[in-house]
């Protein structure tokens, strides 16, 4: 018996990927938690429990990455955060 070899072909698609950019949220002693998830929910739109998982990150480790994104997608959410007096910025 002859074996078949199996003849796979490869097909390579070149995409331009543009690298993803992060917002990152730091803790800070002014803000409460509910103020962060409100936020949170109305600049990044997350739900109720990611927020709120966002947060506690926040409040034990100091940041926590809220949104990945395109710069241009983020800029006008980090502003959000900032203009409620949350402190953040995109890496």
């Amino acid at each position: 018996m002859k074996s078949q070899e199996k003849v796979k072909e490869d097909h390579q698609v070149d995409t331009m990927e543009q690298p993803l950019n992060e917002i990152v949220l730091y803790n800070d002693e002014v803000n409460t938690f509910d103020h962060v998830i409100d936020t949170l929910i109305y600049a990044c739109e997350h739900t109720p429990e990611q927020a709120e998982q966002c947060s506690i990150i926040v409040h034990y480790k100091g940041q926590c990455t809220v949104k990945t994104g395109e710069y241009k997608e983020l800029e006008p959410r980090c502003s959000m955060l900032l203009e409620a007096g949350l402190s953040a910025e995109i890496i």
